[in-house]
């Protein structure tokens, strides 16, 4: 990796190809949520530099024939390879700041950056490969009509603090092999691995001015990218109020605008599912990995389990059982298998979440409190115990708002259109799954729900060739697959008269 950020700490903006501090020379701490203590120091940026930034992603735009957007496709998509295989080069030492830095195992920071390195490959390959226009039948040899994609211009890429790295590839990687020049703006807590990326982009070739990164607050910096005249597109990543607050300041320059705003995932379970021992195994595994992976933070997560009133006691005895034996720890440390919450604030906010919900007649099974502290798991740490909520309806809040963080709310059905209905009776759509043993009903019930991505007798893979979004207030626009690169160009109709004549319209 290269050595920029290490030896210049404070040294985290990164505009027209060179590391700058902060105009005011303000910085932050980054903490450690596994002990509440500060292990990097970082740039705190604002409008001034934000303003900075995105001069430099214009120049880099505009420029002349040698400009980023005028670059060949081939070597684009070369320059993007280069990259993954930085990134697979770096696994260990990013996977280890991505552990620390939000929190995870190390382990999970580790598959985060064998995806991130994916989805370079994935829109390096798809550029690549695509032919230059798509030519368009006019209805006489006479004229050559083609339709062409090009770059939107400057990109403002603003990514959440749970999945730092992998959140900024899925923006990054796509304007890039579309030929846009970006500036990028990671969460304030969590932004060390996308600094990281940004010396690698450098140390791939890519020229000055086209990647662009403003580490500060979202009320400065996030808040000045998306109202800014000269960005031509906003794609954000992160909760509803401030999405929508992001779409608001974009509409006054009618810029182009993606949201992914989150979810209230249901994972259905029928009792079929559970008819063998294995199968049941299985879905209780399966709706584990669900809910608690990532102690909950996970825009996906299989918060809501609606299963089938014949097996919810054995279920959900089983669940809780099992839920109350993860192991929560340091995520840098051996054996442990959930890391902390990433702050303060986001475990007072499942507390509350929990406290409602008990006081609204919920039933604790499982957790519901921060564990007792141990070699691995410091007292000042940011933990709390993974939560299994049962006898839950629709009416209470934690079944309703996203709580991101390691609760799961049971709530049961009786027949396959009230499973349906309680699935799809939320204001959020991103993901969902269907757990059954009926191939016909797992068709039908995947169908019906209204939901971006949904799984079959599974929970939580992606692919990057497919997209990745939801309905309703999850938001707007795709990631991934061709649809994600599309959000990053804009349709152009070229038609060319090859026989030009008078068209004596008018006479005189």
């Amino acid at each position: 990796m290269a050595e920029n950020t290490e030896q210049q700490p404070g040294k985290t903006i990164h505009a027209g190809g060179e590391w700058l501090e902060a105009v005011s020379g303000a910085t932050r701490e980054i903490i450690d949520p596994a002990d509440a203590l500060p292990f990097a120091v970082v740039a705190e940026g604002d409008e001034k530099d934000t303003d900075i930034a995105v001069a430099a992603a214009r120049a880099a735009f505009d420029g002349g024939q040698g400009a980023w957007p005028r670059t060949p496709v081939t070597e684009r998509a070369a320059l993007l390879r280069r990259v993954a295989d930085l990134l697979v080069r770096d696994r260990e030492e990013l996977g280890l700041l991505e552990s620390r830095d939000a929190g995870k195992t190390v382990e999970e920071g580790r598959v985060d950056i064998d995806c991130v390195a994916d989805a370079f490959r994935y829109f390096a390959d798809l550029v690549a490969g695509e032919a230059p226009g798509r030519v368009v039948d006019a209805g006489t040899p006479d004229v050559h009509s083609v339709v062409v994609h090009e770059p939107v211009g400057v990109c403002a890429l603003i990514t959440p603090w749970n999945y730092p790295l992998l959140q900024a590839s899925w923006k990054i990687a796509p304007a890039l092999a579309a030929g846009n020049t970006f500036v990028v703006k990671p969460s304030e807590i969590t932004p060390l691995t996308t600094v990281a990326l940004i010396d690698l982009l450098v140390e791939a070739g890519l020229p000055a001015g086209v990647a662009n990164i403003v580490t500060g607050p979202g009320h400065s910096v996030g808040a000045r990218l998306a109202e800014h005249p000269d960005v031509d597109l906003v794609s954000f990543t992160g909760g509803l109020i401030s999405g929508t607050k992001v779409a608001q300041a974009a509409a006054m320059t009618v810029k182009k605008v993606a949201l992914e705003l989150g979810g209230k995932n249901p994972n259905v379970v029928f009792a079929d599912a559970c008819a063998s021992e294995e199968g049941f195994d299985t879905a209780v595994d399966q709706a584990l990995n669900a809910a608690f992976i990532h102690s909950g933070q996970v825009c996906s997560a299989g918060a809501r389990l609606i299963v089938e009133e014949t097996v919810r006691e054995r279920f959900v005895a089983e669940l809780a059982r099992r839920a109350e034996k993860i192991r929560l720890g340091r995520g840098t440390e051996d054996g442990v298998e959930c890391g902390p919450l990433v702050s303060e604030q986001q475990r007072a906010k499942t507390e509350s979440y929990v406290a409602a919900a008990l006081a609204e007649g919920a039933v604790l099974r499982s957790g519901g409190k921060r564990p007792e502290p141990t070699a691995t798991r410091p007292a000042t740490g940011y933990f709390y115990e993974p939560t299994v909520l049962d006898q839950c309806h629709r009416e209470m809040t934690v079944v309703r708002e996203e709580v991101f963080g390691p609760v799961l709310t049971v709530e049961t059905f009786r027949t396959e259109d009230e499973a349906v209905a309680l699935a799809n009776d939320t204001e959020y759509g991103l993901a969902g799954a269907v757990w059954t043993a009926d191939a016909g009903r797992a068709r039908r019930v995947a169908g019906r729900l209204r939901h971006g991505t949904v799984w079959i007798n599974d929970f939580h893979p992606y692919l990057p060739q497919a997209e990745w979004g939801g309905f309703g207030k999850s938001g707007v626009g795709r990631e991934l697959g061709p649809a994600g690169l599309a959000e990053y160009r804009e349709a152009k109709h070229v038609y060319q008269n090859l026989a030009p004549r008078p068209v004596r319209w008018f006479a005189g």
